[in-house]
Parts: C-alpha cells; sequence; structure tokens
C-alpha cells in the first residue's frame, strides 16, 4: 500500500494520455475476447461487415473520398450556410481569429453531450429545425455570436468572469428549453462552463490574452509550443488535459490529480496505484480534434493526429453493439437506467476505442487509402460517427442509443 500511494503521482500523470486511453481499451478488448467481461461478449467475425457498413456511408456521403476531420466545425452548419467559419473568417487578425476559433470550440464542445431524444432547436436566421450534436453547435454558436459568454454581453469571444457566473437558466434561454422542449443534463452544462470561466480566471499563465483571461488564450500557448511551425495533436491533448482538468466535477482523483472522464472496472489489473482505472477523456479528446483546424487555418502544421484515439460516445459505440461484434449478455441491460460509471457502460466505450483502432485499416484496406492520407479523425467523420448514426435511424424509431446511458451532460 505504501508504494501504490507514493506511486500516485505517476500513475495518475501516466493516465492523462491517449496512449493510457489505447493501452487500457485494448486491455478490455483483450478481455472480451477471452470472454471475461461482465456485460458483454465479443465476436471479430462480424468486424468485417461493420467495416463494410461504414465504407458504404463514406461512398454515399464523400463520393470524392474528400473527408474533412471530425470536429466540431462539421455541425456549425444550417441550411447550407457554415456559420462557424463565416464567424471567424469575418476576423482579419490572424491570431484574434485563432483566439476566437479557440473560445468558439471550447465552449461549444464543453456543451456538447447528449440532448435527449426530446430537444430541438430551432434557427431563426435560417428557418433550420435542429436537433443533437448540430442543434448544440448551432445554439452555442448563436449565443456565443450574440454576446452572451462575453464580458460586454456583446462581442463573440469568451471572458473568464462571465462564463464563471453563467446559469442554467442563461443555457435554458440560449437553448430554447421549455416543458415542452427539455434539455438533459441542463444544470450540468451550465456548472460545466462555470468550472472553465474559473479554471481559465485561476491560470493566466495558459490563457491571459493582453491580462484578459479566455479559453481562446490557449491558441497564443499552442502556437508557442511549436517546432518550426510543427505541433502533435498529443500536445494539444496534453494541454487540454493539464488546463481543462479542473473543470470537471465529481471525479476520481489519484495523487492529488481529478482523472476527469476515468472510471473504475473490477477487472483493469494494472499492478500499480492505476490499478482498476479506464481512462477515456471523450471531451478532452474531442475538443482537441476540435482545435486542429484553427491552428491549421493560422499555418500551423498538426501532425501525428492518430496519436489521439476514437472517441468512446454513443454513435462509435451504436455501431459495434447494432452489427453484432459486441452483445450485452443480458439484452434487456439495455434499457435500463446505466450509469456512467457502471461497469457495462464502461466496458461498451473501452470496447468501442478498442474496436475504432481494429476497424480503420479495414475501411482504408477498402477505400485503397492509406493510414497518413485518412488518419482516424477522417475514419471517424467518414465513418463510423455517420454509419452509428445511420443504424441508430434504421434500428430504432427515435434514432436514440441502442443503449440507455444516464448522464449529467459532462461525458455523453
Amino acid at each position: 500500500m505504501a508504494f501504490a500511494m507514493l506511486d500516485a503521482p505517476r500513475a495518475a500523470r501516466s493516465l492523462l494520455t491517449a496512449s493510457a486511453v489505447r493501452e487500457r481499451a485494448a486491455r478490455m478488448l483483450a478481455l472480451g475476447l477471452d470472454d471475461r467481461l461482465i456485460a458483454f461478449t465479443v465476436d471479430m467475425d462480424r468486424l468485417p461487415a461493420a467495416a463494410d457498413c461504414v465504407v458504404d456511408v463514406i461512398r454515399d456521403n464523400y463520393p470524392d473520398l474528400v473527408i474533412p476531420f471530425h470536429a466540431r466545425w462539421r455541425h456549425f452548419r444550417a441550411g447550407d450556410r457554415d456559420l462557424g467559419r463565416q464567424l471567424v473568417d469575418a476576423i482579419a487578425d490572424p491570431a484574434e481569429r485563432g483566439r476566437t476559433a479557440f473560445d468558439l470550440a471550447i465552449v461549444s464542445v464543453l456543451l456538447d453531450a447528449g440532448a435527449g431524444m426530446a430537444w430541438r432547436y430551432r434557427d431563426e436566421p435560417t428557418g433550420a429545425e435542429l436537433s443533437k450534436s448540430e442543434g448544440l453547435a448551432v445554439a452555442s454558436l448563436r449565443m456565443f455570436e450574440a454576446g452572451a459568454f462575453a464580458d460586454d454581453g456583446r462581442s463573440p469571444r469568451a471572458d473568464a468572469a462571465r462564463l464563471a457566473a453563467i446559469s442554467a437558466g442563461d443555457i435554458a434561454a440560449g437553448f430554447q428549453v421549455s416543458e415542452d422542449n427539455p434539455l438533459v443534463g441542463l444544470e450540468g452544462r451550465a456548472n460545466l462552463l462555470s468550472r472553465l470561466g474559473m479554471a481559465v480566471r485561476d491560470n493566466p499563465a495558459a490563457f491571459a490574452v493582453a491580462d484578459a483571461p479566455r479559453p481562446g488564450g490557449l491558441f497564443d500557448r499552442l502556437a508557442a509550443d511549436a517546432d518550426n511551425g510543427a505541433l502533435p495533436a498529443t500536445t494539444i491533448l496534453a494541454a487540454v488535459l493539464a488546463h481543462l482538468g479542473p473543470i470537471w466535477p465529481g471525479r476520481v482523483m489519484l495523487g492529488g490529480l481529478s482523472l476527469g472522464d476515468c472510471w473504475h472496472h473490477p477487472l483493469m489489473r494494472a499492478g500499480d496505484a492505476s490499478d482498476g482505472l479506464v481512462p477515456f477523456h471523450k471531451l478532452s479528446q474531442w475538443l482537441s480534434y476540435s482545435l486542429i483546424e484553427p491552428l491549421q487555418w493560422a499555418g500551423l502544421t498538426v501532425t501525428a493526429i492518430d496519436g489521439l484515439t476514437g472517441l468512446p460516445e454513443y454513435r462509435n459505440g451504436g455501431l459495434f453493439l447494432d452489427t453484432g461484434v459486441i452483445a450485452l449478455r443480458e439484452p434487456e441491460a439495455a434499457a435500463a437506467d446505466n450509469r456512467i460509471d457502471s461497469p457495462l457502460v464502461v466496458e461498451w466505450r473501452g470496447l468501442t476505442v478498442a474496436l475504432l483502432d481494429r476497424i480503420a485499416p479495414m475501411v482504408r484496406e477498402r477505400l485503397g487509402l492509406a493510414a497518413g492520407d485518412f488518419p482516424l479523425a477522417r475514419v471517424l467523420e467518414g465513418g463510423t460517427w455517420a454509419a452509428g448514426r445511420r443504424l441508430a435511424r434504421e434500428k430504432r424509431a427515435d434514432g436514440g442509443p441502442p443503449i440507455r446511458v444516464v448522464s449529467d451532460g459532462t461525458v455523453f
């Protein structure tokens, strides 16, 4: 026990990496292949058919195979307008354009947990009615451009003090929430933005721009870290985990560090203080993917994009469940109120990450593309996420996930 206590800070730091997510997910799949998981069985013979499904969706959606990265920027569309690019492209100064893009992406990603099946957002300027990720994205963008996250109440930016004071009522108003239009996790979303504001305020070394702390200050820090104009994607994630780690509420602590999106599983043996822990860092990695393009727009080259992992969320996870690659030992458990920290959900998410690594080369082979030209970020976008959504619509009347997960608005 003394060894474990002394080892805790090092073990905690090791879990705050994409490589730890990938390694522990691979262990989860190995447990599944040995038929040792608590909630799931695994049938790898069904993975080729799942890959065929993904390729069919890619060819339907992107017949020219020109696929952007999986990122929040794909969701800022209403009608035929790309609202995100319109907003940032109107800013002439490259550095301020980068900070504004970071402000928007960070705030919007942190609001991008599952909305529930009943919520809708009507975008008055375009007349589009949107739900799920697209609705959350456009709603957050409209709040952003109206100054809802700015100290002056009118500028398209996010400021620490205003974020720290954000309320559930503010989010409800901006997201058109009502008794007839409920949004899952409203309090959790507001709390997350408030904690973001406090973390940014309390860390000027990472976030201050001309003594005004804002999330977009991270753009300047990352740009300064570039080596001859190049920056690994894992450096983006490391900065997100290091500087935004304090925002995640009520999470596992180890060695004095909050582990964020990291959960217990009784079969995950490690032999050190990280024993029994499975990291995912889903929103942090989703955010890291979403910060790549603003850095590229500023002229930087983002390298080693496949250093990040696939995202353990219900579209990617639904792909493998709906194609039979994985199956619940007790099918009735799908309709139960499954907690995010339950072994069932932890297994589902771990299997999802590992299976995305297994399906990606199969998809590339079928398309005749090399990994360098078709990184995981494109497989996800093209791709596994879209295929999971298509299958959900085909198999369930509401297009919802195959497993019910109780979320507080800070994970899924």
